[in-house]
């Protein structure tokens, strides 16, 4: 899974939330690091909702706009699950290397 797609996924983790607070939430999880851009997002979006990973939790009108709020479906939440656990075990493993192998002194 890209990392994006674990970005909007993880930001619908906790609570339903409309585009720009998905956005904004995956920015601040990631302290500015992955900034999505609108047409990314929302492409992203529709990718998640034709997979069945996210639904459409409602829609409500803001300044004569229409806005989609999306949730979480269960399925996504069982693959979020997966790839948070495949993500952890890679940087289990990786720890686990690192402290095995000690790098040479170099000496001059």
């Amino acid at each position: 899974m890209q990392e994006p797609t674990v970005m909007v996924l993880t930001a619908l983790a906790d609570a339903p939330r409309h585009g720009y607070a998905i956005a904004q939430e995956i920015k601040a999880m990631t302290d500015g690091r992955v900034a999505l851009r609108t047409g990314a997002l929302y492409g992203a979006l529709d990718r998640l909702l034709a997979d069945g990973l996210i639904d459409v939790d409602r829609e409500e009108v803001v300044d004569g706009r229409a806005r989609r709020i999306f949730t979480l479906s269960p399925s996504g939440r069982e693959r979020l699950a997966a790839e948070a656990e495949r993500l952890a075990a890679t940087a289990r493993e990786a720890t686990r290397r690192l402290s095995a192998v000690r790098p040479a002194a170099t000496g001059t």
